[in-house]
């Protein structure tokens, strides 16, 4: 990774770029039919989505990553969402990770984790999770378990007359 990244805190002026970056996420998921993970319509239109954004930067949890000024990818950490299981003991919980399509195979990802991983530490927790998207390839499981993760518990959203399948993955600190 080039030494000109920057992670800062996330402010109400980021929301929309998070928003950007989840839509041209969207927009590769779905050029290479990977409509199972996210669907085909932008975040930013979706008010959930925008609610959930603003959320994530009103509770101080949101981090962004800024490549030569430019915003490159965006974690969010916080509580567990509900529908996954509870875990035992003190944790971090990783709500969102998603970076710049463009840049991909530069190591912002690998870095807003290891944010992530001191965040952590300094809250003297000594377990991280996440979750993601469980279903087609499993390249996003591969892409955690790269990363340090272990797999834990899968999981079923409902969505409409359907399950979306996710999985929790947790790493010791």
């Amino acid at each position: 990774m080039t030494s000109s990244l920057s992670i800062r805190r996330g402010g109400p002026g980021d929301v929309q770029a998070v928003l950007g970056l989840l839509d041209k996420a969207t927009e590769w998921l779905v050029a290479n039919g990977r409509t199972d993970q996210w669907g085909t319509e932008p975040h930013s239109t979706n008010p959930r989505r925008i609610e959930q954004i603003e959320g994530f930067e009103a509770g101080k949890g949101l981090w962004i990553a800024e490549l030569d000024g430019r915003v490159v990818g965006a974690l969010a950490v916080g509580e567990a969402t509900a529908y996954v299981p509870p875990a035992t003991e003190p944790e971090l919980y990783i709500r969102l990770l998603v970076t710049d399509r463009a840049s991909k195979g530069t190591g912002i990802g690998t870095e807003l984790l290891e944010h992530a991983r001191m965040l952590a530490r300094e809250l003297g927790v000594g377990l991280l999770r996440v979750d993601c998207f469980g279903g087609g390839d499993e390249a996003l499981i591969r892409y955690y378990e790269k990363q340090g993760f272990t797999r834990a518990e899968p999981f079923g959203v409902p969505v409409n007359d359907a399950q979306w399948p996710g999985q929790v993955l947790y790493q010791r600190l």
